[in-house]
Order: C-alpha cells, then sequence, then structure tokens
C-alpha cells in the first residue's frame, strides 16, 4: 500500500483467531519483534464462543500494510484477516472522562448535551461521563473539555465492523 501524503497513517485491522490462552501474546509478540507500532488495541469474544477478534489500529506510515497482514496469516491460531477500509467500515471507541465541574457547570453539561455523552455519576465537585463514537469525534470531546480541567481519562481501543452498505 503506497503512503501518500492524502492516505491515513492509521490502518484497522480485525483478526479472528481461535479463543485460546496465549494467542494474544503471540499475536502482540510478533508485532513488537518486527517493530510495528500499535495504536490500539482492542480484544473480545465474538458471537461464537470458540474464536476471539482482536481489532488493531496500526501505523503504516513506516510499515506496508501487505507486510502485516503477511506476518499475521503465518500464525496457527489466526482464522481470519479484515482490512477494514474506514469509508466501508463502523468505527467505534468508548471515552470515560472525570472532569472538574467548577463554576461553569451549565457550560459543561451544555457540552455534555450536544455530544450526547452520558453523566454516570457526580460528586466533589466533579463529573464522571461516558461517550462512545468515532474515534475522531472523542477527539474534539476531548478537545473541548480540556479547559474544564480533565482530572482522568481512559479510551478503549477501537473496534470495527465492515458497513452494511447504504
Amino acid at each position: 500500500m503506497d503512503v501518500s501524503p492524502n492516505s491515513p497513517r492509521w490502518h484497522t485491522i480485525a483478526v479472528t483467531v481461535e479463543n485460546k490462552p496465549g494467542v494474544l501474546a503471540r499475536v502482540a509478540g510478533l508485532f513488537s519483534r518486527r517493530g510495528f507500532n500499535i495504536h490500539s488495541l482492542a480484544v473480545a469474544p465474538t458471537e461464537n464462543e470458540k474464536f476471539s477478534r482482536i481489532t488493531f489500529t496500526v501505523d503504516i506510515e513506516g510499515t506496508p500494510l501487505d507486510q502485516v497482514v503477511k506476518q499475521l496469516d503465518k500464525l496457527i491460531n489466526v482464522v481470519d484477516i479484515s482490512q477494514l477500509d474506514p469509508d466501508a467500515s463502523v468505527e467505534r471507541e468508548l471515552m470515560l472522562v472525570i472532569v472538574e465541574v467548577g463554576e461553569q457547570r451549565k457550560e459543561l453539561m451544555e457540552i455534555v448535551d450536544d455530544y450526547r455523552a452520558y453523566v454516570l455519576n457526580e460528586g466533589d465537585g466533579k463529573i464522571l461521563m461516558s461517550w462512545s463514537a468515532r474515534p475522531a469525534r472523542l477527539d474534539e470531546l476531548e478537545a473541548r473539555l480540556r479547559p474544564f480541567g480533565i482530572v482522568d481519562m481512559q479510551r478503549t481501543g477501537r473496534v470495527a465492523l465492515p458497513s452494511l452498505g447504504t
């Protein structure tokens, strides 16, 4: 894959693997040995308990995507590899964030409403909220919350599935 200035730096790969101990360690070890940079990683069982899906967002600026896929395909516990085109897939990420309320509670709640985030807990002058969206939208919300004072934040890795079409 040619990486031109207009191409995305990050690419999403979903790998279906046998749900066995040590598989994630072997897959992660492959990335480590080859010097591939993983931007995000999410792992969970699939609808079939025999399999898990590992969703990687990889940095393809330094390593060609086809090399990543070829190396994954050599692993014995890998069942299927899907390269997910951002224009033909649905990607989501979850963010949990604790924000200082301060004297600007009304403004903060307007942002929460604008983004349709969920307030999970409130106390000690702080609000704990969650929000699931495309990673770029989470980046936007994070930027809007920073002036209030982010106390703590955790984002999951990206999860993705192919789009169903129109």
